[in-house]
């Protein structure tokens, strides 16, 4: 009883200088990122640095994005929004699946290698579920975990319901088209409604995309956001010339979702 009880000690005292270690290793990586201004998108992560996206953009960046937008829109009929949000979901689930995957298997080693009692195994798995949940609770950590397919998954759904929630479907002639960009998925989204989207040939959205991924990933987001509305400008100008009554029927500024 009395020497399970020391190893018992030691391993948490072992786990505690493990997690200290690490949180340290994070500091030092969170200073280099902040000296960094031309920090690419993968450290263009919310929920790993408090970044948000109204940190992201100047007013003057802003400025530019809305005057991009109704530039564009005073050659075509079409409508064009743009989105930003810092994150498509919370993943709050996260920390206490893998914790509670982690602390099923700690009881089968302890039981088949030590003597420990059973009180003290259970005592020691909770305190594993514990520790990781607050170990991954951080938002770098918590993304970390997150397949990419899923985090893709809910990007793209979080487009789609942006692109309803912005009214794009409503547009005459079904010819709005959205820009958006979650930061924490690290994901960049065009969609366009049918009335546009079936005169374009395949793959000029994903060009659009690719383009703007890689502005982002240069720091230069205010420039990548205004080439892509020029360009889905010119493709919305091609097909949907202004009409005579050419009204505005959706906002030209920059949505930021928090």
């Amino acid at each position: 009883m009395g020497r399970g009880l020391i190893r018992m000690i030691v391993r948490r005292q072992q786990l505690l200088k493990a997690a200290r270690m690490h949180r340290d290793a994070q500091r030092a990586a969170r200073r280099d990122d902040d000296n960094d201004p031309m920090a690419n998108l993968s450290r263009l992560d919310p929920m790993a640095h408090g970044y948000r996206p109204m940190n992201l953009f100047t007013p003057d960046d802003e400025t530019r994005i809305r005057d991009a937008i109704t530039q564009a829109e005073q050659s075509t009929s079409g409508e064009i929004v743009a989105v930003v949000a810092a994150r498509s979901d919370s993943y709050l689930h996260v920390p206490f699946l893998w914790a509670a995957l982690a602390a099923l298997l700690v009881p089968w080693p302890l039981i088949y290698l030590t003597w420990l009692p059973m009180q003290w195994v259970y005592l020691l798995q909770l305190a594993v579920f514990v520790a990781l949940v607050v170990t991954l609770w951080r938002g770098d950590a918590r993304m970390a975990l997150v397949p990419a397919s899923l985090k893709r998954a809910n990007a793209r759904r979080r487009a789609v319901e942006q692109f309803l929630a912005q009214n794009l479907h409503t547009t005459s002639g079904r010819t709005g088209v959205l820009i958006f960009i979650s930061l924490a998925e690290r994901h960049v989204e065009v969609l366009a409604d049918r009335g546009i989207d079936e005169k374009v040939p395949a793959g000029t959205w994903q060009r659009i995309v690719d383009d703007l991924t890689a502005a982002l990933s240069r720091g230069k987001a205010a420039e990548g956001f205004v080439a892509a509305i020029t360009a889905c400008g010119l493709h919305l100008a091609g097909h949907f010339p202004p009409g005579s009554g050419n009204t505005n029927e959706l906002p030209n500024h920059l949505i930021v979702l928090e």
